[in-house]
Parts: structure tokens; C-alpha cells; sequence
């Protein structure tokens, strides 16, 4: 009896040693699996290091380059010599590098020199004036044609000028005739011209680049007429591209026998302006248009057919237009069931689409000063007396002043 009960004492003991071998097994593996885990992190962090270590290698390699010397080719010679003019001053005959391409070497590129033997190594992109870089606005404005009212004739005839040469070309390739070359928004302040520019530009998914008139008048000589080329080299770059001149009497007034050197750097500007609308060179997929209040001040030479083929008058926008301006600006506002839109197109006459989007945010502040969340009639009413009246006294101001 008792050598039964030893017996089966011993397998139990047997059996709970393989559990816990077992057990113990089980934790072992789990353990090399998370030792192996660490160790692909590990490799993983080595490698990104030695890669940052190699980047690291390479810029400095590179910082211990000498400097190079920035030169203009202005002759390419039949032995394949170029003539360059340096930054520093003086031409020189230099060899051009096999690694750099033969077929972007000519006159006019920007070439980095070697400062030892002072040979082409590299192109170099153009430069671009800062002051011109951040004239482009931006590439296809948010706006489109829906956001435009009363205009319906000058949107049609943007889109035949403008939008139509960029977007189906072949079409006038069919009919034999060349596209307009530029375009002249004329008409009073306020009443659309810059925003059709911007919807045109969304439309055709054009680069839109826009220039003031009094920017391009510059200090120096000569300043203004290299600004002109390098927005129109932009232009060139980024197209399909529209350039907008705003305010385009500022550089485009009539020239007179009788002027200072203010006036005449301000003609020179002028004149490249119209070299370069009349020029040899190719515009391509590049659309003028141009903006002014003053079409009277605008110097003949300038609206002669061939620079600024169509001239497009923006007037003041009648009942209609006004009623679609305001749908315009008050479709994101909360409005009282007391608002006639019609009622206040009607009472807002003379109004330009400027004013009329000046007239809802008054109206908009007057509900909030009242810690109201919607606006009503009363509201518009007085937006429409404060907004017009300053308008009338400004007028009226500036007529005193010119008429004594």
C-alpha cells in the first residue's frame, strides 16, 4: 500500500516539472521575440544614423568647395569658347565644362565660374527681383464667375479674349486668326475689374501675377524697364500665365515735349512696356490685362491695336446687377425675414459692387453692436445712408478741391 502511494506521489511530481518546464519554455521564447523586436529597432536606428552620418560627410565635402563666381554669357565663339561678363566686373574667354549641356549655354544665361581656372561648371536659374517675386499672387485665385454680378457682357467678352486663346487654342489656329494680345478693363472704382482678372485666371488655371502700375516707377534709371522684363520672363516661365497691370496710367500717361527725369524714367518704363507688347519675342501662353479709372490719361501709342486689342468698359451696375451683388454677399449671412434684396437694390442706386459689399458687413456690424444674430431691413437701410453719404462727401470733396 504505501509503495502505491510513493509510486503515484512520484508522477505527479513528474508532471508538474514539465508544466513548469513548459512554462518556462513559453517565456523564454516570448523574451528572444522581444530581444529580436529591439534588435530590428536597433539596425533600423543604425541605419538612419549612418545615412545622416553620410549626408553629414557629404555637406561638408561640399562646404570645403571654393566659392564660384556668378557671369552672364553675352558671346558663344566657334570654337566653343564663351565670352562671359563677370559679377565682378571685367569679360573674360573662358572654356565651358563637358558636364555642363552645350544646348543650355547661350547668350544671356547665368553661368557659375570656376574661381581658379574660371571655367563654366554649372547653369545657373535666372534671377528674379524679390520685388517681382512677390507679385505673383498665387496660382488659380479662388474665385470664380459665380462670384461676379451685373457683369454678364464683360464676362463674356474676358472669356473670347482671355480664357478662350489658353483653353482651346486650335480654335482660332482653325478660323486663321491670331488671339487678341491684351486687354483694358476701364471704369469706376468698385466695380469689378481686378475680380473678373482673378476669375479669368481660376477659369484657365493660369498663374495669376499682379502688378501696380505706381510699383514699375522706380528711383533709379532704368530700374523700372528691367522690372517690366522680368515680370514678362516670369510670366513666361509660370504659363500659362495672366498679368494684370492695375492702375496702369501711373506708367502709361500721354507723353509730353515738356517733361523732368522723373517723367522721362517714367517714359523709358513706358517704352519697354510697349517693346515688350509689341516685341519680337513671343509671348506664348501669356494674356495681358490691364486696369484703369483714367482711360482719357492713357497715352495713344498704348491702345493702338496689336498691345491692347479690346477695351472693356465697367460701368456702374444697374438695378438687376445691384440685386445679384447683393445675393452675392448675403447668401453666408443670417437674414431677417423683413429683407427685400430687390428693395435695396432699388434704394442703393449709384452703388458700385464695392460699395454694395461694403453695405452688408455695416450692416452686419449694426445687428452685432445690437447683439443681434440676424440682420434686418433697418439694418441695410442705414449701412446704405452711412456707406453712400460717405461716398457723396468724398466726392463731393474732391470736386471742391479741383473746382475751388
Amino acid at each position: 500500500m504505501t509503495n502505491s502511494t510513493e509510486s503515484k506521489k512520484r508522477v505527479y511530481v513528474d508532471d508538474e516539472d514539465i508544466s513548469y518546464l513548459l512554462s518556462y519554455t513559453k517565456h523564454l521564447e516570448r523574451k528572444l521575440r522581444t530581444l529580436e523586436t529591439e534588435k530590428q529597432l536597433l539596425d533600423a536606428e543604425r541605419i538612419r544614423l549612418e545615412r545622416e552620418l553620410n549626408v553629414l560627410r557629404m555637406e561638408i565635402e561640399r562646404l570645403k568647395y571654393p566659392p564660384l563666381i556668378a557671369a552672364t554669357v553675352t558671346e558663344i565663339l566657334s570654337d566653343g569658347r564663351v565670352i562671359v561678363k563677370s559679377s565682378t566686373g571685367p569679360n573674360f574667354v573662358v572654356h565651358v565644362s563637358p558636364m555642363v549641356p552645350r544646348e543650355k549655354i547661350y547668350p544671356g544665361v547665368r553661368v557659375a565660374l570656376n574661381q581658379r581656372t574660371f571655367a563654366v561648371v554649372e547653369v545657373l536659374p535666372p534671377a528674379y527681383d524679390p520685388f517681382v517675386r512677390g507679385m505673383e499672387v498665387e496660382e488659380s485665385p479662388p474665385v470664380t464667375y459665380d462670384d461676379i454680378g451685373g457683369l454678364h457682357e464683360q464676362i463674356r467678352e474676358v472669356r473670347e479674349c482671355v480664357e478662350l486663346p489658353l483653353t482651346h487654342p486650335e480654335l482660332f489656329e482653325q478660323v486663321g486668326i491670331d488671339p487678341p494680345k491684351g486687354v483694358l478693363f476701364c471704369g469706376p472704382p468698385g466695380t469689378g475689374k481686378t475680380l473678373v482678372a482673378r476669375a479669368v485666371a481660376h477659369e484657365t488655371k493660369a498663374t495669376f501675377i499682379r502688378v501696380i502700375g505706381s510699383e514699375l516707377v522706380q528711383k533709379y534709371i532704368g530700374e523700372g524697364a528691367r522690372l517690366v522684363r522680368e515680370i514678362f520672363h516670369l510670366a513666361r516661365k509660370k504659363a500659362p500665365s495672366i498679368v494684370f497691370i492695375d492702375e496702369i496710367d501711373a506708367i502709361g500717361s500721354k507723353r509730353y515735349d515738356v517733361t523732368t527725369s522723373g517723367d522721362r524714367e517714367v517714359q523709358r518704363t513706358l517704352m519697354q512696356l510697349l517693346s515688350t507688347l509689341d516685341g519680337f519675342d513671343a509671348r506664348g501662353d501669356v494674356r495681358i490685362l490691364a486696369a484703369t479709372n483714367r482711360p482719357d490719361m492713357l497715352d495713344p501709342a498704348l491702345l493702338r491695336p496689336g498691345r491692347f486689342d479690346r477695351i472693356i468698359e465697367f460701368p456702374l451696375p444697374n438695378k438687376q446687377g445691384r440685386f445679384e451683388i447683393f445675393q452675392i454677399h448675403t447668401k453666408r449671412m443670417n437674414l431677417a425675414d423683413d429683407v427685400d434684396l430687390k428693395e435695396l437694390a432699388r434704394i442703393a442706386e449709384g452703388a458700385s459692387g464695392a460699395d454694395i459689399k461694403a453695405i452688408c458687413t455695416e450692416a452686419g456690424v449694426f445687428a452685432i453692436r445690437e447683439r443681434r444674430i440676424k440682420v434686418t431691413f433697418s439694418d441695410f437701410l442705414k449701412a446704405i445712408d452711412k456707406v453712400l453719404k460717405r461716398k457723396s462727401e468724398k466726392r463731393s470733396g474732391i470736386e471742391n478741391e479741383m473746382y475751388g
